[in-house]
């Protein structure tokens, strides 16, 4: 028994140990890839675009047996001591395994496409070399199995990006977007690293685990009661990812780096941009122990969400209409992660990140993809019982669909908001398709579609509450009477848009409309003013021109 015993420990251990040097390879790969001397990449730039993909595919492979280890061997925690508290290790679980596996993918095609997009460019060898740093810390930070190691980690994904984001120094334009980015990202930088300070005081450790296990003691009932600590390294996390996941108001600098290569766009909208989401995933036991900072993220995710929707259907231009798209589509994200729906977020993010990078990295050939596609010929005019029944249709579905995937039991007040959110959605979508196929066969289709869509969806939620693992960490904060205001002001919103988006034909021709539009269009103006501060505090003078400023 005992040398059983003994043997089952030793497979434990080098269970553990493949998994560690399985999991870190991809990343320390791609960092040492970047510590290469910039004179030897720019010998031949094509081929270190061709070794850096090579390189990313490798990582994309590393990735995918990461999974396989995961199945058969279960959750891996690594931690080897560096000096005191300061330890240094990598956490695998079912969380981190799905985000380093859809960053490696979008690292790989990304690197991919930069091998002929950048051909012929002087910069290529440079360019490749930070995309590598860009794409390892992000993974990085994924694996990361302590808070110290993630904030580096996170730091170093955002000085990588910034060098992608002044990849063409004689732009004024990208110099300004990437200074402004510069900026925030120090003051997420600034919230991380008080975090840091005041979770080591609350909990004695930086480690995920002990953090974790930590604030779920908190949860249970009887616990220790939460201290005004507690609610103040919360509020910095959300402060940190509203930062991080260009959230109203530091959500301009975002739509302003189109003047990057369009790889630097593809991957900084579908991976990095998603580390704010992460960073609250994470560490969710831990912020939901304050309802209040949870009730500002899904104000300031739904506001977010509502206006860069709003300033994006005034845009033209493919990208930046793309960029607007990020921003409301990370602000939905946050406002999942405030409502507590984690898994629906994780869901999200994933979702959101392959589409993003596909319309990034297809945009040239939009043109061509919108003639071949199905589009309404003309926005028809909102007539009330046509709208009234697709509202109904909606409804009807998602209350079927939820109770048919059995979430109709004890659904959290979070849970209704974003269901009827989807419903409204799903209206929008039946009235739009009936107003253009009427018939019985148009609306035999619409539900039909409808149905599948809806069932879909609480399908995959499901899927990701149990991919994630964890009891589901809810905001209280909703179930109280200031909570129930916040719900119905967050509804409020959100048709109060789509009201507006069905009566636009009706109203377009009415002058504050027309004035609308014109504010929209510029943004309402919060780019402007972030421009103009920026230039006060750091002006951008390009090489050519030393005096030039945007």
């Amino acid at each position: 028994m005992h040398l059983s015993t003994q043997t089952m420990t030793m497979n434990d251990e080098l269970h553990t140990a493949i998994t560690a040097v399985v999991a870190a390879a991809g990343p320390v790969a791609l960092l040492g890839f970047g510590l290469l001397p910039g004179s030897l990449l720019a010998r031949n730039p094509r081929s270190a675009a061709r070794a850096g993909a090579l390189l990313a595919l490798g990582t994309l492979g590393s990735a995918l047996a990461l999974v396989c280890l995961r199945v058969a061997w279960g959750t891996t925690e690594v931690s080897m001591e560096i000096a005191g508290p300061f330890h240094v290790g990598v956490r695998i679980d079912n969380l981190s395994v799905i985000l380093l596996l859809l960053v490696a993918f979008l690292l790989a095609v990304v690197s991919r496409y930069a091998v002929n997009y950048l051909a012929g460019d002087s910069g290529q060898g440079r360019f490749t070399r930070w995309l590598c740093v860009t794409g390892g810390s992000v993974m990085a930070m994924i694996l990361s199995g302590n808070l110290v190691q993630f904030t580096l980690a996170w730091c170093a994904t955002s000085l990588g990006l910034h060098r992608l984001l002044v990849f063409y120094p004689e732009r004024p334009g990208a110099l300004i977007a990437a200074r402004k980015k510069f900026i925030i990202s120090r003051m997420g930088d600034a919230c991380l690293l008080v975090v840091i300070l005041l979770v080591h005081r609350s909990f004695g450790t930086w480690e995920f685990t002990g953090i974790l296990e930590a604030a779920r003691r908190l949860h249970e009932p009887g616990g220790a009661p939460v201290g005004g600590m507690i609610h103040t390294i919360a509020f910095l996390l959300v402060a940190g990812a509203m930062l991080k996941s260009a959230q109203f108001p530091f959500h301009s600098w975002l739509p302003d780096t189109m003047e990057t290569p369009t790889p630097v766009s593809a991957l900084m909208h579908a991976g990095v941009i998603n580390a704010g989401g992460f960073l609250i995933i994470r560490l969710s036991p831990l912020v939901t122990l304050s309802p209040l900072a949870m009730s500002t993220l899904a104000l300031f995710g739904a506001f977010t969400a509502l206006f860069a929707s709003l300033v994006m259907l005034t845009h033209a231009s493919v990208k930046r209409a793309l960029a607007f798209s990020t921003v409301a589509q990370m602000g939905f994200m946050m406002l999942e992660c405030g409502l507590g729906a984690f898994g629906l977020a994780v869901l999200h993010l994933v979702a959101h990140s392959l589409y993003k990078a596909h319309a990034f990295l297809s945009s040239g050939s939009i043109v061509s993809m919108a003639r071949a596609a199905w589009v309404p010929t003309a926005r028809p005019n909102a007539h009330p019982l046509a709208l009234g029944a697709a509202f109904a249709t909606g409804g009807a579905l998602v209350w079927g669909a939820a109770r048919l995937c059995g979430v109709g039991e004890g659904l959290h007040a979070g849970t209704v908001v974003l269901a009827c959110t989807y419903a409204m959605a799903l209206a929008y979508a039946l009235w739009i398709l009936w107003s253009q196929r009427p018939g019985p066969g148009g609306i035999l289709g619409g539900v039909v579609l409808g149905g599948g869509l809806a069932v879909t969806y609480f399908t995959l939620e499901k899927w990701f509450v149990a991919l994630l693992g964890e009891r589901p960490w809810q905001n209280g904060h909703l179930d109280s009477w200031p909570g129930r205001v916040v719900i119905g002001l967050l509804l409020g919103l959100f048709l109060v848009v789509l009201v507006l988006q069905t009566e636009l034909p009706a109203w377009a021709a009415r002058p504050w409309l027309q004035r609308l539009y014109v504010h929209a269009r510029n943004g309402f103006y919060f780019n402007t003013l972030a421009n103009r501060c920026v230039a006060a505090v750091w002006p951008a003078r390009t090489p050519e021109n030393p005096t030039c400023k945007p």
